[in-house]
């Protein structure tokens, strides 16, 4: 057949065409796509945002960019927390020069949102939400509206710097924003799953687990780094906690107080330095209190000590005023420490009441510094010489005795008191009564 002897040059022509075709259509996957040699830490961001939190986060961010890693992935599930603390965390984020991902595992509610929309990326799991940014007070109360404005152009600044809609943002922290699309209508704060926050721009994916993430990310072949607090810092963590502050300086005044009342160093004693030793460690490790804190708590104690040898009450009244500052400058929140402080010295007063009831003053520390002995006469003590054997003398009176004068009584010259009416001088009497130096006479 005519062109049969081209036929195998048409054959290698079709190979070579879609040999091409594949080539250019199919990428090549490189090692920078899969993430080889990337160095990628992993940060969690769990339960309340508070000091402690943004220590940890502090240090381990700082560590990330010493080892030069290329990504941070914090992975986020927390109610949210203190408002102060997440703009900490989030001035922390914005100044970072690696690439950060927000992984909500959970939840990123209220101070967690901010700091999510802090981040370049975010991911969330299926069941994951995010927003209900609203500023609440300690006591569940909803804050002033200065605070409330403050915090709204925050959440706005926050989601624009990131190249996102403000106006999701502002919903999250502002309910009069009517967008009942996503079940925010209005008087309800914005809440978002994980297909409405990709449907508005706020989340990139959703992802079953971390490894998904990573593939997403095009990180499945970097280098992992996971972050964990120390154990210190979980205990800054706990003890700055609002709630734990107040509870710990009340235990600390009531150990104290007890102390005073309990003969030697007991168990009370040690339960109240515990506690103001716990205090201050922890907020020391969470980079609230420094050393002025620490030598201010000290020269207060030492004050109060020698209140108990130097009379006038000026030194522990300077002691008290030590301690107490050195509370407030270790606080985060001068107002809430005004508060806990307030709540451990009702705590201190009651007891000190309840114990001066029931013990008196009589044991402990009180005991070397109070003054118990009496001069009684069933302990060997006597004013003055009780001189019964006056009884029954017969004598002169020198004076008119009106009822007081003086009379003669075997040559001895004694003050005397009449028994009852006027007496002249000159006149015989006899003693009948002697009680100390008084000595009673009748007209004979």
């Amino acid at each position: 057949m005519p062109g049969s002897r081209f036929r195998p040059y048409i054959i290698s022509a079709l190979v070579l065409l879609i040999s091409v075709s594949l080539f250019t259509t199919i990428p090549m996957v490189n090692a920078q796509d899969s993430g080889d040699g990337k160095l990628v830490y992993i940060i969690p961001i769990e339960n309340e945002v508070e000091a402690g939190l943004e220590a940890f986060l502090s240090r381990t961010t700082k560590e990330a960019e010493a080892a030069g890693a290329d990504h941070i992935i914090f992975e986020i599930d927390t109610p949210g927390g203190r408002v102060d603390s997440a703009r900490q965390i989030a001035e922390l984020l914005q100044d970072l020069e690696l690439t950060t991902t927000s992984f909500i595992v959970n939840q990123a509610l209220s101070a967690g949102s901010y700091i999510a929309l802090n981040t370049d990326n975010i991911y969330m799991k299926p069941q994951a939400n995010m927003g209900a940014s609203g500023v609440i007070n300690q006591d569940g109360t909803a804050a002033n509206k200065k605070a409330q404005s403050a915090w709204l152009s925050a959440m706005k600044s926050a989601a624009e710097s990131k190249g996102r809609d403000k106006l999701y943002a502002a919903a999250m922290a502002d309910p009069s924003i009517d967008l009942p699309k996503y079940g925010a209508g209005e008087g309800k704060y914005l809440t978002l799953d994980p297909d409405s926050a990709v449907e508005v721009g706020y989340s990139n994916a959703t992802v079953e687990d971390r490894t998904e993430l990573l593939n997403e990310l095009g990180l499945n072949n970097a280098t992992i780094v996971e972050k964990e607090p120390t154990i210190a810092e979980n205990i800054a963590r706990f003890i700055t906690n609002p709630v734990v502050v107040p509870i710990l300086l009340s235990v600390a005044s009531l150990g104290l107080i007890v102390e005073l009342y309990s003969p030697g160093f007991g168990i009370p004693g040690i339960m109240g330095l515990l506690s103001l030793i716990l205090f201050f460690y922890g907020h020391v490790v969470a980079g609230l209190a420094g050393m002025e804190a620490i030598i201010l708590l000290i020269l207060g104690l030492v004050l109060i000590i020698a209140e108990f040898f130097v009379p006038g009450g000026i030194v522990g009244l300077l002691g008290v005023g030590s301690v107490v500052g050195s509370l407030l400058i270790s606080g985060q929140d001068i107002g809430h420490m005004s508060m806990s402080i307030g709540i451990a010295f009702i705590v201190a007063i009651i007891a000190a009441i309840i114990l001066f009831k029931s013990m008196g003053m009589e044991k402990g520390f009180f005991r070397h510094i109070i003054l118990k002995d009496q001069t009684s006469t069933e302990l060997g003590y006597v004013s003055s010489v009780n001189r019964l054997e006056l009884i029954g003398l017969e004598g002169v009176t020198v004076t008119q005795l009106r009822p007081s004068g003086t009379a003669i009584f075997d040559d001895e010259r004694l003050d005397v008191v009449s028994e009852g009416g006027f007496i002249q001088s000159n006149k015989p009497v006899k003693v009948v009564k002697v009680e100390g130096v008084r000595v009673v006479v009748r007209e004979v």
